[in-house]
């Protein structure tokens, strides 16, 4: 059973846009960040919550209601 986590308001936007499908660079583009800011934010999210793709982060985000 996965243990809960929290998310920050960022990491939610993050979440949420690659939910949606963009790539790190449209996802910098659309908070106004760098692409390497956005990489180290989907990393520390995959790590939050112990996945290991941006697929299964998409699938997460849509299970647990984020998307």
């Amino acid at each position: 059973m996965r243990q809960r986590v929290s998310l920050t308001e960022r990491e939610l936007s993050v979440v949420r846009l690659v939910a949606r499908g963009c790539s790190n660079q449209e996802v910098a583009g659309e908070l106004g960040l760098s692409q390497s800011t956005i990489k180290t934010h989907v990393s520390r999210v995959l790590a939050k919550l112990d996945l290991r793709s941006r697929t299964q982060l998409a699938a997460f985000a849509r299970d647990t209601g984020i998307v």
